[in-house]
């Protein structure tokens, strides 16, 4: 047989397109994806044996390993047909399957005296589980939250046939063997596994057009001008009454300072100096009581 062998499309970069081996000792395979599951497993032990003796990255060995990836394919579809609620993310899911599956084929050794089927598959639903862990989050949180909202899910719908109505933070404390605080930051933090958008239609009226965009407030750019104008009020009332007329009708005025020293019988220059000056021992002000 001299056929070269197809890799499904969709697998992991990792898995390469077996080749014939260069000795004679190893079997060519055809086809490995389409090999029935019970011969797949006697082939699986045939190669492990193998590829327990061969050179790391020789070329017989990686035919070898990529074959008993093409060969135990069909661990990563069954372990992914458990999550199909997420259709639209089976490719991936696939993907990371096969990561795990080669990592499975990479730590296996015969001496362990258990199918390979039994090893890998912790390992493919292992890896899949991580990458849900990692990427569901609309908001990366610890991992120690990620776990306890898992934890808080499960005691409520407990708690709930229990009760008849959504526990309290204090019940399931109580209930997990936990302080309280620690229920309320896991409460807080499943707030971030999932995102809405604002521009969504607030109510269920029909037609309704309000978003909760609408409902949002924005920063108002005048509260830091009240906050300056409230600090800065008593600085001035230390000036003396010549500085604060030059003050007012520098910026309350909003006259030149021409126009002021014209009021005051004094040259621009020196009008100039006289607010360096006073700004100078209010900006020294502020910063002193910052």
């Amino acid at each position: 047989m001299s056929m070269a062998i197809t890799v499904p499309t969709g697998l992991a970069p990792h898995v390469a397109r077996p080749s014939a081996p260069a000795g004679k000792d190893l079997p060519y395979v055809e086809r490995p994806g389409k090999v029935a599951p019970r011969d797949a497993r006697e082939l699986s032990r045939n190669f492990f044996a193998r590829l327990a003796v061969l050179e790391e990255g020789s070329h017989d060995y990686q035919y070898a390993r990529n074959t008993l990836i093409e060969l135990n394919l069909s661990l990563v579809r069954f372990a992914a047909a458990r999550f199909r609620s997420r259709s639209d993310q089976m490719e991936d899911i696939v993907q990371v399957g096969t990561i795990g599956l080669i990592k499975a084929i990479d730590r296996f050794e015969l001496t362990r005296e258990v199918e390979f089927a039994t090893f890998a598959m912790p390992c493919i639903i292992g890896e899949i589980k991580r990458f849900f862990r990692d990427t569901s989050w609309s908001v990366h949180v610890p991992r120690r939250l990620q776990e306890l909202r898992i934890a808080l899910a499960k005691a409520s719908d407990e708690l709930f046939q229990t009760l008849d109505r959504s526990p309290t933070a204090a019940e399931l404390a109580d209930h997990l063997g936990m302080d309280e605080e620690e229920i309320v930051e896991g409460l807080v933090a499943a707030n971030g596994y999932t995102a809405g958008s604002i521009d969504v239609p607030f109510d269920d009226a029909p037609g309704s057009r309000h978003t909760l965009a609408d409902r949002l407030g924005e920063i108002d750019p005048d509260m830091d001008l009240v906050e300056n104008v409230a600090a800065l009020r008593p600085l001035v009332e230390q000036l003396d009454e010549r500085d604060r007329r030059i003050l007012r009708m520098r910026y309350g005025d909003e006259l030149t300072q021409a126009q002021i020293g014209a009021e005051l019988g004094v040259s621009q220059m020196h009008v100039s100096r006289l607010l360096a000056r006073i700004t100078a021992r209010l900006r020294t002000g502020l910063l002193a009581e910052e």
